[in-house]
C-alpha cells in the first residue's frame, strides 16, 4: 500500500486568479463596446456634417446664380472675406463668365487634427458661355454653419 498512484489529478486554478481574469475579460469587453460606440457617434457626426456642409455649398451657389452677392459674400468664412472686399466680390460675380448652372457632385467631410471638421465640396459650373468647370469649394464649420473657404470660382 505504500506505492503511489500513476496519475495525479490537475491543480486547481486558486479563485484568485479566476476573478482576475474573469475581471480582466470584461474590462477588455467594455473597452472594446466603448471603442464601437466611440466610432459609430463619430461616423454619424461627420456623415451628418456632410449633409449640412452641401447644403450651405448649394446656398451658397443659389446665392450666385440668382445673382445675388451679398447674400453669397455672406456665407463666406471669415478668412476669405479678409482678402476678398464686399466691392470686390460683386465686381467678380457681374464679369462674365458667369454661372447660369451647377451640379454637386461629391461632398467630403473630415476632422483635421486640432479636430476643426473641415470639407470640401465638389462642383460642376456651367458659365453663361456654355463652358463647363469643375470645382473643389474648401468648406469649414464655423459654430453652427459651414461657409465657404478659398476662391470659389
Amino acid at each position: 500500500m505504500g506505492t503511489e498512484s500513476p496519475w495525479r489529478r490537475a491543480g486547481r486554478r486558486p479563485q484568485r486568479v479566476r476573478g482576475l481574469l474573469s475581471l480582466a475579460t470584461a474590462g477588455v469587453f467594455v473597452c472594446c463596446v466603448g471603442a464601437a460606440g466611440l466610432g459609430a457617434w463619430n461616423y454619424q457626426h461627420v456623415r451628418q456634417s456632410s449633409g449640412a456642409a452641401r447644403e450651405s455649398a448649394e446656398a451658397f451657389l443659389r446665392d450666385v446664380v440668382a445673382g445675388d452677392p451679398d447674400g453669397a459674400y455672406d456665407r463666406l468664412c471669415a478668412d476669405t472675406r479678409q482678402r476678398w472686399s464686399r466691392d470686390d466680390f460683386v465686381r467678380r460675380l457681374a464679369v462674365p463668365p458667369t454661372i447660369t448652372r451647377y451640379d454637386i457632385e461629391d461632398v467630403q467631410v473630415a476632422s483635421d487634427q486640432e479636430g476643426q471638421l473641415r470639407g470640401t465640396v465638389v462642383a460642376t459650373l456651367t458659365r453663361r458661355s456654355g463652358a463647363v468647370d469643375r470645382r473643389e469649394m474648401p468648406m469649414v464649420k464655423d459654430g453652427d454653419r459651414w461657409r465657404v473657404c478659398g476662391d470659389p470660382f
